[in-house]
């Protein structure tokens, strides 16, 4: 009896052992892993560019294990659309970067939070009284405001002479607009010289968020920290928390002292929806949502208009092209308004050019397997870390005419579109994870880009030519450049 439970127990063993190995034979095909390391060695600085070549061998679907994750690359329209839409529900969760997980209560977060419930109740929430149409036009006059101050700001340095950072100003004027959105107030001051804390502790954390990290890839390191990562984003987080509080603080006195007092900003519907029974929001975690507002408002609309203007000054044809065109439209009497915006067919095709070509997320948030599921033929694995190269994609010969070449002309009478619909080109991801605030964030682009466009001529420092002008790209969780757009106003 006890010979029949051994054999039957290594027969047991042994198919299991043929299922799990006959699994891991179906997984995309890659490069092969080194002990340890995997393919690490194989991203390189920029691993949105690494893996774009790297699939040109192994395909549009293919594995590589970093450290000790498996993860999968998908750098096709096809099969991005496989994983975003028809099995979006086994991709609704995120791999958390340690960086991200260092903050209080990051599963509070809309971008990387559990695809549950309280996540669709947070997304609706943002959905329904944020980026509604209805609520963005009533909120006009203050992208307005800002967007007049930047302008202004540029004036006197040009004025000055000074050389204008693009990036800085711009990430500048949509924290602003972020702020008075949600609190009712500016972050940073008209002349751009205060608020200096704030400024550097975002700036903080997306700097080490875009450090590689060795506990994101073997996972038993994460206890040590042994790069500081952790502990020194740690820091920047806490001190946010600090400040939202004592402005939650003052906001939540006002309202005890008057019930029927109201700003009617985005602090009053999340306090109004923590003063709900059954609401899954709290006192607690609404920080975490106001941090994730913060951080991917600003950065993600400042990268890409910094982009942009260096590709109009990189192509002086196409920079004059749109000169020509917001002129035509806008005159010299008055201020770009959003409404100009539909009126401008040729600036919204070097926006959405942009985006193309740098989109802000490359690699877009990586995404967690919840289960076993078959791509293409093929097995991906639960708890596999998954990434779409939205960047590849955007660059694949396949889809695009010339896909090196900033050609705006390629999106007019283009029915293409950036909302998720069309598969190569993904800048804001697609399916139910498809970035909340883009709805605000090329509403903002837009017209920071076009009112620096119809406010002034530009030209580059001396001494550098078009041709010349530095486009690399410095790689993290969004796209920077890697010298940043510094020029002069004219």
């Amino acid at each position: 009896m006890e010979l029949y439970t051994i054999i039957l127990f290594c027969i047991s063993f042994f198919l299991l052992f043929l299922r799990r190995s006959s699994a891991a034979h179906r997984l995309p095909p890659g490069p092969f892993n080194f002990p340890i390391l995997g393919s690490l060695h194989r991203l390189g600085s920029h691993p949105n560019q690494s893996l774009f070549e790297l699939a040109k061998t192994y395909g549009p679907l293919m594995t590589l294990r970093l450290g000790y994750v498996t993860t999968v690359v998908v750098s096709s329209a096809e099969i991005a659309k496989q994983v975003l839409l028809t099995h979006d529900e086994t991709f609704s969760d995120h791999t958390v970067p340690d960086a991200v997980a260092s903050q209080p209560n990051h599963e509070s977060t809309l971008a990387w939070a559990v695809g549950d419930g309280r996540w669709r109740n947070r997304r609706r929430i943002c959905n329904t009284q944020l980026f509604t149409v209805q609520r963005l036009n009533s909120l006009q006059h203050l992208r307005h405001q800002k967007v007049q101050q930047l302008i202004e700001h540029i004036n006197k340095q040009r004025v000055s002479g000074s050389q204008v950072n693009i990036g800085q100003l711009t990430f500048a004027t949509a924290l602003n607009l972020i702020s008075s959105t949600i609190f009712s107030t500016d972050i940073v001051d008209p002349d751009f010289s205060t608020a200096q804390e704030f400024k550097e502790l975002v700036w903080r954390i997306m700097e080490y968020s875009a450090k590689p990290n060795s506990s994101d890839y073997f996972p038993m390191l994460k206890r040590f920290d042994w790069q500081g990562i952790r502990k020194h984003i740690r820091q920047s987080y806490l001190r946010l928390h600090v400040i939202f509080d004592v402005m939650i603080e003052e906001r939540m006195e006002v309202r005890a002292s008057d019930s029927m007092t109201r700003n009617g900003d985005f602090l009053d519907v999340l306090l109004d929806q923590c003063e709900e029974n059954e609401s899954y929001f709290t006192r607690q975690n609404i920080n975490p949502l106001i941090l994730d507002l913060f951080i991917a408002g600003s950065d993600t609309s400042a990268l890409t208009t910094e982009w942009a203007m260096a590709e109009l000054l990189r192509k002086p044809e196409v920079l004059k092209e749109t000169k020509r065109e917001v002129m035509e439209v806008i005159g010299t009497e008055r201020a770009v308004h959003e409404s100009d915006i539909d009126k401008l067919p040729y600036l919204q095709a070097v926006v959405k050019e942009t985006m193309r070509l740098h989109p802000v997320a490359p690699l877009l948030l990586p995404y967690k397997v919840k289960k076993d599921v078959e791509i293409c033929g093929y097995n991906i694995p639960k708890n596999a870390q998954l990434l779409v190269n939205a960047w590849g994609i955007g660059r694949d010969p396949k889809y695009w005419t010339d896909p090196l070449s900033f050609r705006p002309e390629r999106f007019l009478d283009s029915s293409l579109d950036f909302r998720g619909r069309d598969f190569e080109y993904i800048p804001f991801g697609a399916g139910r994870r498809i970035c909340s605030g883009m709805p605000l964030a090329v509403r903002m682009v837009h017209l920071m880009l076009a009112s620096m466009v119809h406010s002034f001529d530009w030209k580059l420092p001396p001494g550098i030519n078009p041709q010349d002008l530095d486009m690399q790209e410095q790689f993290g969780t969004t796209l920077r450049k890697a010298v940043p757009l510094c020029v002069v106003p004219i």
